[in-house]
């Protein structure tokens, strides 16, 4: 077997290349996996595409399978789902979803790889680490029978956490982006879109993954008093300015961050991280999902790609990326 591969690298902030890579063939409790799709995280890839992670977070920010040190170059990502061609002999043929940056191929541990529950295709599976991240949110949240709820920040983790809150009985939920083409992927994810002007204030909570600190400073505005705000943004290198004068103090107001890095201690005794990532590929089955993935491109389209979807020329949730069958 032709063990050489291609991955997509971060050459320079703002240019990226394909570069070949020689594999080993997989040893004892390992495979060799060849990808079918990956999907670019376009809030947190394309921060690093631009050279916007901050020096202090260069640890905490890397990639379970990266490649090189930020700002560049360096290999990034972790939205893969593939094929296990080769290794152990339970798992070869089968489609499986790993924490792998865009590569046609590559030999992991096998304990890195999960196995696609039959009910979600591979085409919605690059899904899986932005909805576990959003099972993670709605842990933090700890959303109540009744509550009213805003998310703010229509991007991929926001609207996938705006899907998860509108299946709670009784719960009203709103989701809120300044982009009014977000209403299309509101509707089709069954919860309602509005402006931030608009959104319905008294709120026992609100979810913020906007990234700007506007959005932010809204979210505290539609607290109702002891309201909580979770919040979701990565900054990355942006400064951000919190209103904690006016009725921060006499509302009694907080705001707490949640990042999926860490289980929330509730959720410890009973889920770890592989638990967590099967729950999120369960609730994948669901076809509502498919409303986050708003475009593809083939593998060897990335250098071009990539500024585009940094710079907004392209605009995009979830860009799905597609690979040759041969590898």
């Amino acid at each position: 077997m032709d063990l050489t591969a291609h991955a997509f690298w971060l050459l320079r902030p703002g240019e990226g290349e394909i570069r070949p890579v020689q594999l080993t063939p997989p040893g004892p409790g390992e495979v060799l996996v060849r990808t079918l799709f990956s999907g670019v995280s376009r809030g947190t890839e394309t921060l690093v595409f631009r050279g916007g992670v901050p020096a202090s977070q260069h640890d905490l920010m890397r990639a379970p399978f990266q490649d090189g040190d930020f700002p560049a170059p360096v290999k990034y990502g972790y939205l893969n789902v593939g094929v296990v061609e080769d290794g152990e002999p339970g798992l070869v043929g089968r489609t499986v979803f790993c924490l792998y940056p865009h590569q046609t191929r590559y030999v992991v541990p096998a304990s890195a790889v999960t196995p696609l529950p039959a009910s979600v295709p591979a085409e919605r599976a690059v899904l899986a680490g932005t909805v576990e991240t959003a099972v993670n949110a709605v842990w933090d949240a700890a959303p109540l029978l009744g509550d009213r709820i805003v998310v703010i920040g229509a991007g991929m983790v926001g609207c996938s956490v705006a899907a998860l809150l509108g299946k709670f009985p009784g719960v009203r939920v709103q989701l809120v982006d300044v982009d009014p083409a977000r209403a299309a992927v509101a509707s089709a994810l069954g919860v309602e879109f509005v402006s931030p002007a608009e959104a319905a204030g008294d709120c026992d909570l609100v979810v913020h993954a906007s990234a700007t600190s506007a959005g932010l400073a809204r979210a505290l505005e539609l607290l109702t008093p002891e309201g909580t705000v979770v919040e979701l943004s990565w900054y990355g290198d942006k400064q951000v300015s919190v209103p904690l004068g006016e009725f921060f103090h006499s509302r009694r107001l907080v705001v707490r961050s949640s990042q999926v890095g860490t289980i929330p201690a509730a959720r410890r005794g009973r889920h770890t991280y592989a638990s967590r990532l099967a729950l999120a590929l369960d609730l994948l089955a669901d076809p509502v999902f498919d409303a986050l993935i708003t475009g593809s491109s083939d593998f060897a389209e990335m250098p071009t790609v990539m500024p585009e979807l940094a710079d907004g020329r392209l605009p995009a949730l979830c860009h799905r990326i597609v690979y040759p069958s041969g590898g």
